[in-house]
């Protein structure tokens, strides 16, 4: 294993961590979340889906999930095969951990009948674990930098990230109020969505209050640290997608389609907030 290939092993295990959120998310908003009532097969006695579509929805799931597994197994374990550092190979382990504790993390579950906590818990791991990816392959795929990162280009970029988090959070309290239970059998709901839908406005205008922060500062900037000024230009125009989806879903109802694009866009704002923190807080190298 050469450690080119190392790198795109690790990336292509980002890319499924992404997925397995996109797709647990189509689980729970297609009310498939109790198709497949046992685990690890889909039904008793039989282990491949045999019912309606929300069992294959289900069961799709979880083929995503046994090939992440896969993916970042096989990243830690390689990653004592290749020239890697002590910190790329404990993001390794932490990827693989934080993959694996999904497992009987989902079949309680399961067996507890999509209790709200435990749903967020699987989500919010899953956030987790894909912060992990992001800040491994960065690490792997070293900028070309000449002068450290202001310490105040560093601070802002992990406010912007911490910042991400909170919109995450709040935004599954939101859906856990929302009108999709995870499944087609009743589901406990958490909270009233008439109070966490506010909350989740506020946190997401602190967010774009503190990108735009972090755009105006890296502006003058922008030829030294041209990832993270591309990474800032990205961010916003995701955020600005997101704040327009935001308002047009609530206006519709929540339909799940739409809710659905909203968690791959914020998903894809939490991975661009870990990779813009990363990229300044190792440019600052702690010194600068």
């Amino acid at each position: 294993m050469t450690f080119a290939r190392f790198r795109l092993l690790a990336t292509a295990a980002v890319v499924c961590l992404f997925a397995i959120v996109v797709t647990g998310a189509t689980v729970r908003l297609t009310a498939s979340g109790l198709g497949c009532e046992h685990w690890p097969g889909c039904q008793a006695g039989h282990a491949l889906p045999e019912t309606d579509y929300h069992s294959y929805v289900e069961f799709g799931n979880r083929i995503v999930s046994g090939l992440t597994l896969l993916f970042t197994l096989a990243v830690a374990g390689l990653a004592w095969a290749v020239p890697a550092t002590r910190l790329q190979r404990r993001l390794a382990l932490a990827v693989a951990a934080g993959t694996t504790a999904q497992i009987p993390l989902g079949a309680i579950t399961v067996y507890y009948d999509l209790n709200p906590w435990l749903v967020m818990s699987h989500f919010l791991v899953s956030i987790a674990t894909l912060a992990f990816g992001v800040v491994l392959v960065l690490d792997l795929w070293p900028e070309d930098r000449r002068a450290p990162v202001p310490r105040s280009l560093a601070r802002i970029g992990l406010a912007t990230a911490v910042a991400a988090a909170v919109v995450i959070v709040s935004g599954t309290f939101a859906t856990a109020a929302g009108p999709h239970p995870g499944s087609s059998k009743e589901v406990d709901r958490l909270g009233k969505l008439a109070t966490a839908v506010p909350i989740h406005g506020v946190a997401t205008g602190v967010f774009i209050a503190l990108l735009l922060a972090g755009l105006l500062a890296l502006w003058s900037y922008r030829a030294e640290e041209r990832r993270a000024f591309h990474t800032e230009l990205r961010l916003v125009a995701v955020v600005g997608a997101q704040a327009l989806l935001g308002l047009v879903q609530y206006h519709e109802h929540l339909p799940w389609g739409l809710v659905l694009l909203h968690v791959a866009l914020a998903t894809a704002l939490w991975t661009g907030s870990v990779a813009l923190a990363s990229t300044l807080i190792r440019g600052n190298r702690l010194t600068g």
